[in-house]
């Protein structure tokens, strides 16, 4: 026998001998192993509720991926914006008779670009399309002063500026001009007409002028006979205080500042 047999031969007959072992077995048994289960199911059956729960409310809120969002409300839809301290900044609300917005500023954009089409503050409203039309049969009605470089009718209708009770004003630093390229220019009022220069001049430019009703002023420079033809020439007279009138025009000038039209007036 050699040494190293010897040496393990005596370690083995040293060691205790284990008689009877008993084998543990590994894992989970009984009452944990049924509850593991149940909670398990109970786990699948949650979700299952959860998934059906989900698709119901995308269902009755009409939920699409195709279709526009629709909020609903018997009354009226508010949508608020606060600040980071709750404070409330804005208000959009839809209502049955009005739509209301209360902001700081409210503006409505083109859907390409950056072009603003409308915007209101406290300050002003500024209207930022190409051309505003309005389509009611009475038109707009302005309460206080309008500021426009161009006003136009629609194609074959009037232009029509109307002050029913007060007086209508056009005013601007380097002139106003009035046209019309294809029909008739008309300026009525009840009382006075001024067309008034400060420091220029009034320019009538046409083939023909008629000043209609002027009244006619008297001349007497030689006794009226059966036998004087009858005047066909008048000249236009002005009084000192602007009133034009009719004289009957003769080789020189007939106006006379001591008219009866000018001191009736």
């Amino acid at each position: 026998m050699t040494r190293e047999q010897y040496i393990l031969a005596t370690q083995q007959n040293s060691l205790p001998r284990i008689e009877n072992p008993q084998l543990y077995p590994v894992g989970i048994y009984g009452w944990r192993k049924r509850c593991l289960y149940f909670f398990v199911l109970l786990l699948l059956v949650t979700m299952i509720v959860n998934l059906a729960m989900t698709i119901w409310i995308l269902k009755v809120m009409n939920f699409t991926v195709d279709s526009p969002l629709v909020l609903q409300s018997d009354r009226n839809v508010t949508v608020n914006a606060r600040n980071h301290m709750g404070q409330l900044t804005g208000q959009l609300t839809v209502g049955a008779d009005a739509v209301e917005a209360q902001c700081k500023r409210f503006e409505v954009r083109a859907s390409e670009g950056e072009k603003v089409l409308f915007s209101a503050d406290e300050d002003e409203i500024i209207i930022g399309a190409d051309r505003l039309k309005v389509t009611g049969t009475e038109g707009a009605v302005f309460e206080h002063s309008v500021e426009t470089p161009h006003i136009r009718a629609e194609p074959s209708q009037d232009l029509k500026l109307e002050s029913p009770t007060r007086s209508l004003i056009m005013e601007a630093p380097r002139g106003v001009q009035v046209s019309a390229a294809a029909g008739d220019l008309k300026a009525t009022c009840r009382k006075e007409l001024h067309l008034q220069s400060t420091e220029g001049e009034i320019f009538l430019n046409a083939d023909i002028i008629r000043l209609g009703n002027l009244p006619m002023g008297s001349f007497s420079s030689s006794p009226s006979s059966s036998s004087t033809p009858r005047q066909t020439i008048y000249e236009l007279c002005v009084c000192p205080n602007g009133k034009l009138y009719l004289s009957p025009a003769g080789a020189g000038s007939t106006c006379q500042s001591t008219s009866n039209i000018c001191l009736w007036s």
